[in-house]
């Protein structure tokens, strides 16, 4: 019996702090997506869904600095996350030409606190999408999920 109540405080704790300490910065309502979210120690990941399954939007939280070089040559619109200035980038394809398919595609790295990186993709359908998803990416702030990560050394 006394193991079934420490197990049933154990599970209500988890689920509490779950609860308080979202792991995934918020939506907003409108955005008509969800999270689906994984939660480490030194990473989290929060994949934006559509309704029918498609993911529009990734970030990767960690406390490594991911040394992802992006380069000047596929820069493309100036913005913010998470109150941090920055540059989306064409995915790089290796030097090959941009397929149609991938022209609605962004990529960027934020160091947004001392330690602290976001990775971000975008994966749009089309130019229209791809701004929306640039402007619901601005709302985001990901100060409060990725100050439970560690270093993970």
């Amino acid at each position: 019996m006394k193991t079934v109540i420490a197990v049933g405080l154990s599970l209500f704790s988890a689920a509490t702090w779950a609860q308080t300490a979202p792991a995934c910065p918020t939506l907003p309502a409108s955005a008509g997506l969800t999270w689906e979210q994984r939660v480490d120690t030194t990473f989290i990941t929060c994949k934006a869904v559509t309704a029918d399954g498609r993911q529009v939007l990734n970030v990767m939280l960690t406390a490594r600095d991911p040394k992802i070089r992006m380069e000047r040559r596929l820069r493309e619109e100036e913005s913010t996350f998470s109150g941090e200035e920055m540059y989306w980038y064409r995915p790089d394809l290796g030097g090959q030409e941009t397929a149609p398919a991938m022209a609605s595609r962004r990529i960027t790295v934020i160091e947004y606190d001392d330690d602290r990186y976001a990775q971000v993709w975008i994966n749009a359908a089309s130019p229209e999408e791809l701004g929306s998803l640039i402007s619901l990416a601005q709302q985001l702030d990901v100060r409060t999920a990725g100050a439970q990560l560690s270093a993970g050394n």
